[in-house]
């Protein structure tokens, strides 16, 4: 395949608007180029257009298997006038290509399949397997589908996402939730008669504040990090409210897990339950864990080895993020399972207007995952 060819993939990929669902049509695209190659993938199409897509390349006797992953929707988009072009028309200009999804992550979505594929052209050492996802983008809906051994066996992943193409060996758990507060309305002139929703939320904020304050800090990870980031209560400035809402975000560590958090908030609502007329509830909304492989395990090294062999832009490095991926769901299933996020640009531009990626980097991402791979196993 020529560098045209690989760059007309990416663009078809984006042509398909993904946005927080229709990832079918996605699959499909992927499912037919595939079986242009003689490779029978399988499509899991579930809630409509939502749909998950898996196919495995190699030697079906060895035990060694590497997961290539990333997921096929995107974000929604805004401000369309604000776009120097249509998000849904890639263009390259000075050698970056822009569209909804060039950055995060068509860019290494498309990189993967077609690494995928050439590799298939090879003797390979063990098997690859490619699982892409739907629904990353919102609650992980696809990568839960995918059963326990399907994942069990897997000698390391590949997160396909965005990274500038430094090395990510860990990174946060993400915990969105919701509380929400019952009142009593009444009349504004007379307060006290009522139970304010509002109120109710404020004794939380305030603890929210500090409550994780004294929580470890984890080797990889550091500090936990917290936020309210969305609140609503109220329908008519004369009314006190009996009903609001607020949405939280958590980054948990490995130490500061999600159900250390979760047991924590419960605690602090119960308590404001009992000690007052307040009704607050917890739901967790998104559930991810954190993913932690140790910087000189030598899936790691073999990244950066493979990385700095390729990559032109800049230095590449290894790091953590606070960021989430679907490996947060798939390390449930297998948690031996050392994962490295690596793919190309996003120069920060993801979930912006002007989403791009570099051109150059993509086309050098495909590189870098068929010489990891190949390397990788045949050690």
């Amino acid at each position: 395949m020529n560098d045209e060819q690989k760059i007309e993939i990416l663009k078809d990929l984006i042509k398909i608007k993904s946005v927080n669902g229709n990832e079918l049509a996605v699959s499909q695209y992927i499912k037919d180029l595939l079986a242009k190659y003689q490779i029978e993938a399988t499509i899991d199409a579930f809630n409509g257009n939502r749909a998950n897509l898996i196919a495995e390349i190699g030697d079906s006797n060895s035990q060694q298997v590497i997961g290539m992953t990333g997921h096929q929707d995107t974000v929604e988009y805004s401000h369309l006038k604000d776009w120097d072009n249509n998000p849904f028309d890639p263009q390259i200009v000075d050698g970056k290509l822009y569209g909804l999804g060039a950055a995060d992550m068509k860019s290494g979505l498309a990189a993967s399949v077609i690494s995928f594929i050439e590799l298939s052209q090879t003797e390979l050492k063990g098997r690859v397997r490619l699982l892409l996802t739907a629904g990353e983008e919102l609650a992980g809906e696809g990568s839960y589908r995918f059963k326990k051994a399907q994942i069990a066996d897997l000698s390391g992943m590949i997160v396909c996402e965005p990274t500038d193409g430094n090395v990510t060996y860990a990174h946060s758990g993400t915990l969105n939730y919701q509380i929400t507060s019952v009142g009593q309305a009444y009349h504004s002139s007379e307060p006290d008669k009522g139970t304010n929703a509002i109120s109710g939320l404020v004794e939380y904020l305030n603890q929210e504040r500090i409550m994780f304050d004294d929580l470890p800090v984890d080797d990889i990870l550091g500090k936990l990090q917290h936020s309210v980031t969305v609140i609503k209560g109220g329908s008519q400035v004369n009314i006190i409210p009996d009903y609001a809402e607020i949405f939280g975000n958590i980054r948990s560590t490995e130490v500061a897990n999600n159900a250390t958090v979760i047991e924590m908030i419960e605690k602090v609502l119960a308590d404001i339950n009992q000690k007052s007329d307040y009704q607050l509830s917890f739901k967790a909304i998104h559930d991810f864990y954190p993913v932690e492989t140790q910087r000189d395990h030598p899936f790691v090294q073999a990244a950066l080895q493979s990385t700095k062999k390729y990559y032109t832009n800049h230095a590449v490095e290894a790091d953590v993020t606070t960021g989430g991926t679907d490996a947060s769901v798939f390390v449930l299933s297998n948690k031996e399972m050392p994962v490295i996020i690596l793919g190309p640009d996003s120069e920060g531009s993801s979930h912006k207007i002007n989403e791009h990626t570099t051109v150059n980097s993509y086309l050098e991402m495909i590189n870098i995952y068929q010489d990891l791979i190949t390397n990788y196993l045949a050690k």
